[in-house]
């Protein structure tokens, strides 16, 4: 029995014992907004007078929308791809960095009172000029740098539990063509998030050992610190106060 655990402990490749190692990581990620309403959020929308933005004012022209039901944020799925740069700082706590890439799409739901209903030219359908539910998508594509600190339990043979605790910096490096809406419909408009913010994150995980090396499944929750809404003078930014992104990540690394 001595022997048998005198060898599990050299289970993973000696990773625990290196000052600096590293490794990579798969990750599914849900994606959702903490979403802050402004005080007029149900009021309908009407275009402006010279026809480049909207206003809550009847008088000015157009209707675009019918008042607003609610909002929500229904979770999108995602993946990653990422690095690990482990610095070892005592038997029980770890630096840890992993660098990522981030594919994951976030939704905003708009829903809207039904509106009156007309008779079509064609077939005599009853249709409405006003739709009652629009997603918007904010497509994504993101460099994160997230930076923690790992608090390990004492080894027990091939398995440890560990909590992780940090912040990271989150960088859209999506192409302009992905948010240029210029000469769009009021209604086509798209929805925008700022380029660069700031999170907080918190997780937890298991150290599994394998012979040459270790894997570790983890679950971690991230919260943007600040609203991350661009806001310009669209039907679908005026209605928000503030958002701000949860990220829910299960993850893979192999160190």
């Amino acid at each position: 029995m001595v022997s048998t655990t005198a060898f599990a402990q050299n289970w993973g490749g000696g990773v625990d014992d290196e000052d600096l190692h590293f490794g990579f990581s798969f990750q599914y990620i849900s994606a959702e907004y903490k979403i802050l309403k402004a005080a007029n959020w149900r009021n309908a929308f009407y275009e402006t007078v010279d026809g480049n933005g909207v206003t809550y004012s009847p008088e000015s022209g157009r209707q675009i929308t019918q008042p607003m039901r609610a909002i929500s944020s229904p979770p999108s799925v995602g993946f990653g791809l990422g690095f690990v740069v482990n610095r070892r700082i005592s038997e029980n706590f770890d630096l840890r960095a992993t660098p990522s890439l981030i594919f994951s799409d976030r939704v905003v739901r708009y829903e809207y009172e039904p509106g009156p209903e007309q008779q079509a030219p064609v077939d005599g359908l009853i249709i409405s000029n006003f739709q009652t539910s629009i997603d918007k998508k904010v497509q994504a594509t993101m460099f994160e740098f997230p930076l923690g600190l790992k608090i390990k339990s004492n080894r027990l043979n091939n398995f440890r539990v560990y909590w992780l605790g940090g912040a990271k910096y989150s960088m859209d490096i999506a192409s302009k063509k992905k948010t240029f809406d210029e000469g769009e419909t009021p209604i086509n408009k798209l929805l925008k998030n700022k380029r660069n913010y700031l999170s907080y994150e918190t997780g937890i995980g298991f150290d599994l050992y394998f012979e040459y090396f270790k894997m570790s499944p983890e679950i971690k929750v991230s919260y943007s610190m600040n609203d991350i809404l661009q806001h310009d003078n669209t039907v679908f930014a005026n209605p928000l106060d503030k958002t701000k992104l949860r990220h829910f990540t299960f993850s893979l690394f192999f160190e």
